[in-house]
């Protein structure tokens, strides 16, 4: 019987006059005080149907309309050795797929897998166990829809759902139990104002961090989306005991490291990424001990991987991954007291200047904006660097290529503009030959439009900061002159020299001539000029 109709019949049962009396129709004008587009009594029939019910005592209040307290059932929970659910509470009309289910929590998953074709075929005979089997899965599926929306999701908890799903966690051979469990936890968490009853759900966080034990890939997403769901939570702190013993630790760089799964790498990587990116008190918790775990070398070893499918696979699944890793690697460059053993990594801005030569930026342009981010954290503590990509043409032509990603970003911009400055400055325009100074002039005059337009949006942006923040708009603006006044030194010696070569092999379409090298310089210098203005304002 199709769930719908189910529901429909369990409906009529309860309006007739000769129903149960422990099982009465939902009056919602009496009820419920949350508006929902679903009928709250369909809501509860569904959480009724995740029920183990072949525990022994337990729950009282599940199948009445009127739920008990959370604080009466997690008396009840502490007082139980497992949680437990009655039987007897589960109404008539669910007595037939409360039977499926009973057949279904006795199947031992490792006999399958270790019997042989005649253990396998008689199981398969029994029609119970694939009908509850794939009823729970169908019930749990439409609450885990349900929970996104914030409404549903407060009537879900409050009759009593977080209480079902930690018993399903619990006692549940099933992986496809568990990642549907989770899946739904996932979805109320993402509810701030039922965060602290998850939190409060006795056992509950524990399960859930028992979770990222399972060998089973979708069950390990829905646990680390849920835990980064937690860190970025209010209740932060909280989560943040759970997840620091070392073993648990070790297992998440372990899986994290291991699997080949992109969407488990992008969740992994972005439960690293929460405790970079979270409270101090969550960074003090969980970073020291995950460093000495080889935190850092697993974010470079994770981004070597990743980079390695985008140059030779161009695998578009794995393109949020690469954007984690790479967020999570800028969000540890900053850290203080651990960002030196991230910045010292060569491999690593290596990597990072690969993805800026990276020819196709519009499939990645988050992550070259973020690679730009993180290749000026390097050389903000390793400046001496700066000398070893200096020479590297098609990387300074990256750079400027990735602007036009960046153009709602101011901080990304400034990063870039730090790097091209840096670069600039370890350009020997004296000691260079007419050929080499002749492709870099190329490349400069080449991206003038993009200069142009940037730095026009940067003084809008200037501008507005003035009233907030003066500093911060000075050392932007710091960098972005050094720069400018090298390019202008550079473009000098270009135009003056008389033995520059007309044209070359391979630069030969972009040859440049006086007439854009003169509209670069006066871009220069215009905006020098008001910069000036801007500083004396200050």
């Amino acid at each position: 019987m199709a769930f719908e109709e189910e529901y429909e019949e369990e409906k009529q049962v309860g309006e007739h006059p000769d129903a149960p009396a422990h099982h009465p129709s939902a009056p919602h004008d009496e009820l419920f005080d949350i508006s929902t587009t679903v009928d709250p009594s369909y809501i509860i029939s569904l959480i009724r149907k995740l029920l183990p019910t072949h525990l022994g005592n337990g729950l009282n209040g599940l199948d009445g309309c009127d739920a008990p307290s959370e604080e009466s059932i997690t008396n009840n929970m502490e007082e139980s050795a497992a949680a437990s659910l009655s039987k007897d509470r589960v109404s008539s009309s669910l007595h037939h797929d409360s039977e499926a289910m009973d057949i279904v929590d006795d199947f031992d998953k490792s006999s399958c897998q270790e019997g042989g074709d005649e253990d396998l075929y008689s199981k398969l005979k029994k029609p119970g166990v694939l009908a509850g089997e794939e009823a729970w899965e169908e019930y749990g599926c439409i609450l885990w829809d349900l929970a996104a929306s914030r409404d549903h999701a407060e009537l879900m908890v409050q009759n009593l759902v977080l209480e079902v799903l930690l018993a399903n966690l619990t006692v549940s051979e099933s992986l496809r139990v568990m990642e549907i469990s989770l899946g739904i936890i996932g979805n109320l968490a993402c509810h701030e104002v039922l965060m602290k009853h998850i939190v409060s759900t006795n056992g509950l966080i524990g399960m859930i961090v028992d979770q990222l034990f399972l060998d089973d890939t979708q069950c390990l997403v829905e646990a680390c989306w849920l835990l980064t769901l937690g860190l970025q939570s209010g209740e932060c702190i909280i989560w943040a005991d759970d997840l620091k013993s070392e073993h648990i630790l070790h297992r998440i760089l372990w899986f994290a490291e291991n699997t080949l799964n992109s969407e488990l790498i992008e969740k992994s990587a972005g439960l690293l990424l929460a405790i970079l990116e979270g409270q101090q008190e969550v960074v003090h918790i969980l970073l020291p001990p995950l460093m000495e775990l080889g935190l850092s070398s697993l974010l470079v070893n994770l981004l070597t991987f990743e980079m390695n499918k985008l140059t030779s696979e161009r695998i578009p699944e794995s393109y949020p991954a690469l954007d984690v890793i790479l967020r999570a690697i800028e969000a540890l460059s900053v850290v203080d007291g651990h960002s030196q053993e991230i910045c010292s990594n060569k491999q690593l801005l290596q990597l990072a200047c690969d993805l800026v030569k990276f020819p196709d930026k519009v499939e990645v342009a988050n992550s070259c904006v973020t690679a730009g981010v993180v290749i000026a954290n390097i050389l903000s503590d390793m400046a001496d660097l700066a000398s070893e990509i200096s020479q590297d043409l098609p990387f300074l032509q990256g750079l400027f290529d990735i602007f036009s990603f960046a153009s709602g970003d101011l901080e990304a911009r400034s990063a870039l503009w730090n790097i091209i400055a840096r670069l600039l400055v370890q350009v020997q325009e004296d000691e260079m030959s007419p050929s080499s100074l002749n492709q870099f002039i190329s490349i400069l005059v080449s991206k003038s439009d993009i200069i142009e337009d940037d730095l026009l949006d940067l003084q809008l942006d200037d501008c507005s900061q003035q009233d907030e923040s003066l500093t911060p708009g000075r050392t932007n603006r710091d960098a972005r002159t050094k720069a400018l006044r090298r390019m202008i030194i550079i473009l000098n010696k270009w135009t003056t020299s008389k033995d520059f070569v007309e044209g070359n092999d391979v630069m030969e379409d972009h040859h440049p001539n006086d007439v854009n090298v003169g509209r670069l310089l006066d871009c220069c210098h215009k905006f020098i000029r008001v910069n000036a203005k801007s500083c004396s304002l200050d």
